[in-house]
């Protein structure tokens, strides 16, 4: 639907308003009021024709377009605007949107074909799509925003449907201030590393996704204000998000989060973190900005004292994102310590620690450091049924340090992903192609992971995400 009561609608009023009025003084002095009658009357023309414009369900400036307050309050960005990652907040043209008052209901439903360069039928991980690939649902969710203009109260509810499990993925209230700051309390991203999804445009997110440092949502208060070309966040989380319902004890969740599951290596909880990340944009010309930024983590680790001591996390990183019209790079470099310390005589390894996520759990590297690049072009082809398309590459790594419960050193985890995401109105499609030597999700063998990584096999999946968002 259409709601009438955007900028250009007031400014049309107020320009109709402030002629009448004119016009009616003009008895009193008509030589001093002609000539600015005369260009009231230019300006009410050209309201009224953008306003024309605007209203054409084809208009380009209103496809791929949302709400600047919005996409402050809820991650929501456009695809024309800011690539995202596989648990993307896309959302359709202003005049799809379903609102009641100041309050956005959407959604979004998802289907995945996946295509490995494997072949054995299954094997053990999650989606395999082995001998000739397989489709399935990827997701349903629901999304509530509300997000009036001005300041005053704000928030934004997300929950998720998958096969066997469903999760809250967003879930908070807040205050937006007149300078425009905001305030959220409850289930809300924690601010860390370059942007919300970290430096990836794929639909597998970056490295840093998988030992829980890009797009983690915990439960906390979140503090964000922008001060000249400063971004400035800070934030305290009681803890990580709940777990929600699946199979697993305690990974039916959204984002990675080291859990306490009575398995090896999880006997950890995460408690009382504070954030901090700094980012500074510098203006280099015309359509060329460059953002560079510091980003800080630090909490406890409540344990199970039957298995392990209570303990500390910490985490940082140095990143920058570069834009100049179409082309984006962006690079970070993050270091984390979730510092294990399991019983004497637990045959438990301190290099080894237990993150769990949808409704799935296994150790990855307690100790790394995570470099990240990648590197987007976008373009708007002159094709009637897409509006924008997106080349991108992004390359991670995990570099590890320390050994298994067996004493087998730790190797490496990296992952390269080539791509190209098309949008179309409220359409969002991932075409991936994913190279891997240590990522769970890319390949058939358990053992090519996050954590001790013992075949480190290179192996490669195909992968299609189809999205539509209402």
């Amino acid at each position: 639907m259409t709601i009438m009561t955007g900028r250009k609608t007031r400014t049309l009023l107020a320009a109709a308003a402030m002629l009448v009025s004119l016009t009616a003084l003009a008895e009193d002095d008509p030589d001093a009021l002609r000539d600015r009658i005369a260009n009231l009357e230019a300006e009410l023309a050209a309201a009224r024709a953008e306003l024309a414009r605007i209203e054409e369900p084809d208009s380009p400036a209103t496809k791929g377009e949302v709400d600047t307050a919005a996409e402050m309050s809820a991650g929501i960005t456009a695809p024309k605007q800011v690539l995202e990652s596989p648990e993307s907040v896309t959302t359709p043209p202003e005049e799809d949107v379903f609102r009641i008052g100041d309050l956005y209901l959407g959604g979004a439903i998802r289907s995945n074909y996946v295509l490995g360069d494997y072949t054995e039928d299954g094997g053990s991980g999650p989606q395999r799509g082995g001998n000739g690939g397989n489709m399935e649902l990827d997701t349903f969710r629901i999304n509530l925003d509300y997000n009036p203009d001005g300041t005053g109260l704000i928030g934004k509810g997300e929950y998720r449907f998958y096969h066997g499990y469903h999760f809250a993925h967003t879930g908070w209230m807040g205050w937006r201030e007149e300078d425009g700051s905001e305030w959220q309390l409850g289930l809300n991203r924690v601010p860390f590393g370059a942007g919300p999804y970290g430096t990836s445009h794929n639909w597998f997110f970056d490295q840093g996704y998988y030992v829980g440092l890009t797009d983690d949502m915990d439960v906390g208060l979140r503090y964000s204000t922008e001060r000249g070309p400063w971004t400035l966040d800070a934030a305290y989380y009681v803890g990580a998000e709940p777990n929600f319902l699946g199979d697993s004890s305690d990974s039916a969740r959204y984002s990675y989060d080291i859990v306490d599951n009575g398995s090896p290596h999880a006997h950890y909880r995460e408690r009382h973190q504070f954030n901090a990340r700094a980012i500074r944009r510098f203006e280099l010309g015309s359509d060329q900005t460059l953002d560079t930024g510091l980003s800080l983590q630090a909490g406890r680790l409540e344990a199970d004292p039957r298995f392990a001591e209570d303990s500390c996390a910490a985490a940082g990183a140095v990143h920058g994102k570069w834009n100049r019209g179409p082309w984006e790079v962006i690079a970070q470099l993050s270091a984390y310590d979730f510092h294990a310390r399991y019983r004497p005589g637990s045959g438990l390894s301190n290099d080894l620690i237990g993150m769990g996520a949808y409704d799935f759990e296994f150790p990855v590297a307690s100790r790394g450091l995570l470099p990240a690049v990648s590197v987007a072009h976008t373009i708007e082809p002159d094709i009637a049924w897409i509006d924008t398309i997106t080349f991108y590459n992004d390359f991670s790594i995990i570099l590890k340090d320390g050994r298994d419960e067996f004493g087998t050193p730790l190797n490496d985890s990296a992952m390269n992903v080539l791509g190209a995401a098309f949008a179309r109105s409220g359409w969002y499609i991932y075409v991936d192609w994913a190279l891997s030597d240590g990522n769970y999700f890319v390949g058939d063998e358990a053992f090519t992971n996050f954590g001790a990584n013992r075949e480190q096999e290179w192996q490669s999946r195909f992968n299609i995400n189809f999205g539509y968002y209402f």
